[in-house]
């Protein structure tokens, strides 16, 4: 489960739910959030693995 939250307002902005989600799939899903909202001043992530990889970091 990926779960996307705006820590100010504490609104969650998406929820994935799958069997595995690659990064590619989290950098498609905060690009469509990007386009829809505009960029973040932060990312802030759980360090989990999904989101040390390449796709993430590029």
């Amino acid at each position: 489960m990926l779960n996307i939250v705006d820590d100010v307002t504490r609104e969650c902005l998406r929820v994935i739910v799958d069997t595995s989600i690659s990064g590619r799939r989290v950098v498609r899903e905060l690009a469509d959030l990007i386009a829809k909202r505009g960029n973040p001043k932060m990312i802030v992530s759980d360090n989990g693995t999904e989101l040390t990889s390449n796709a993430v970091l590029a």
